[in-house]
């Protein structure tokens, strides 16, 4: 509205109107910050993923982030795995090991209780606790599961794998059945005691589980904390 003198004055209504539009705009900007956010995940494990006898760079976590920035995904894995822990072990640290902030959890746990003939109800009982104080905390987890050695008796190779399954589903948590797909029993793939990848057997390992990983973080939100 041109007044008197040639000014112009906007009229009430094109001003709601303007500052709807400014606050439209701002919340935006806003949403789309927070989804650039680089996206924070925590490779919670043992030795399998802490990467014993390995150099830092070549432990799963990090080559895991390597290749899902290749795939132009903004992420980045803390490697929380420390070497010999059960799954008891790691809801003990369990707080401490996935801090706030925190977007989604790769939980890799187990294969120590297995080795060392731990009862599966046990195991069981410390990764339904993890995975369900991860939910309460509202941390999607991609569950990876182990399977049991295949001299530990046909009750106990039942019992102990069918933990993981059985779990994910109960917390609707992603799954991926096996994290030593593609290298277990490889004497190639893996260092002299049979048990921990090589450097190429951690690359196995990553691409096995690429495509279950990128599906899973294509569904998450960055934590706003």
């Amino acid at each position: 509205m041109r007044q008197p003198g040639g000014a112009f004055r906007p009229s009430a209504a094109w001003r709601i109107v303007a500052a709807a539009l400014g606050f439209a705009m701002a919340f935006l900007l806003s949403g789309a910050a927070v989804q650039a956010r680089t996206l924070r995940v925590v490779a919670l494990g043992d030795s399998l993923t802490a990467g014993y006898m390995l150099p830092g760079d070549a432990a799963f976590p990090a080559q895991l982030e390597k290749a899902l920035r290749a795939n132009g995904l903004d992420v980045e894995v803390a490697n929380a795995g420390v070497s010999g822990d059960t799954a008891s072990q790691g809801l003990a640290r369990l707080d401490w090991s996935v801090p706030d902030g925190t977007d989604a959890v790769i939980l890799e746990l187990g294969a120590n209780d297995a080795l060392r003939g731990i009862d599966p109800s046990v195991t069981l009982k410390a990764l339904d606790e993890i995975l369900a104080r991860l939910k309460a905390r509202g941390v999607p987890v991609l569950m990876a599961g182990m399977y049991a050695p295949r001299n530990m008796g046909a009750e106990y190779i039942q019992a102990f794998d069918g933990v993981f399954p059985q779990l994910a589903a109960k917390h609707g948590a992603a799954f991926y059945p096996f994290f030593l797909d593609g290298i277990a029993g490889d004497p190639k793939l893996n260092l002299k005691d049979g048990l921990h990848p090589t450097p190429e057997g951690v690359k196995v390992i990553v691409s096995r589980i690429l495509p279950s990983v990128t599906a899973f973080l294509a569904g998450l939100k960055p934590s706003a904390s």
